[in-house]
């Protein structure tokens, strides 16, 4: 009995584990200049924010990269795997949406984030367990 209840403890626990989703999704984007013109091979920074409510709602949370483009001006980041500002990623409760992802993008590589767009946000978990945003244009 003793090793029944082991063996059920264990698998209960396995399962438990196995279905915790990774903290992170992945975000892709082509980024352009003001002049319209691919941004290729280059350092970027990029401030990602989760809003609650609405596309102008709370910042849940806030993050920051600094990725690079590569010769077709893509840039790929994990969001919940940025530098934070405020808030984790972790304490996120999906049930409480809807969220919006925003996304300011400074091409040059500083501070002043002239390309911004705010999509509404959701979280899927693929039959792999990978964690992807599910963003609606």
């Amino acid at each position: 009995m003793k090793k029944l209840l082991l063996l059920l403890v264990m698998v209960f626990t396995a399962a438990l584990l196995w279905a915790q989703a990774p903290q992170k999704m992945t975000y892709q984007a082509v980024v352009r200049n003001t002049n319209n013109n691919l941004v290729v091979n280059q350092n970027v920074r990029v401030k990602i924010s989760i809003l609650q409510g609405s596309e102008s709602g709370t910042p849940v949370y806030v993050e920051t990269h600094e990725p690079n483009t590569n010769a077709n001006g893509l840039m790929t980041v994990e969001v919940g795997d940025g530098s934070p500002v405020s808030g984790t990623f972790a304490s996120i409760n999906w049930a409480n949406g809807p969220y919006f992802l925003k996304s300011e993008i400074d091409p040059a590589g500083g501070f002043n984030y002239n390309i911004t767009g705010v999509h509404a946000a959701g979280r899927v978990t693929l039959g792999d367990g990978d964690l992807r945003a599910v963003l609606t244009f």
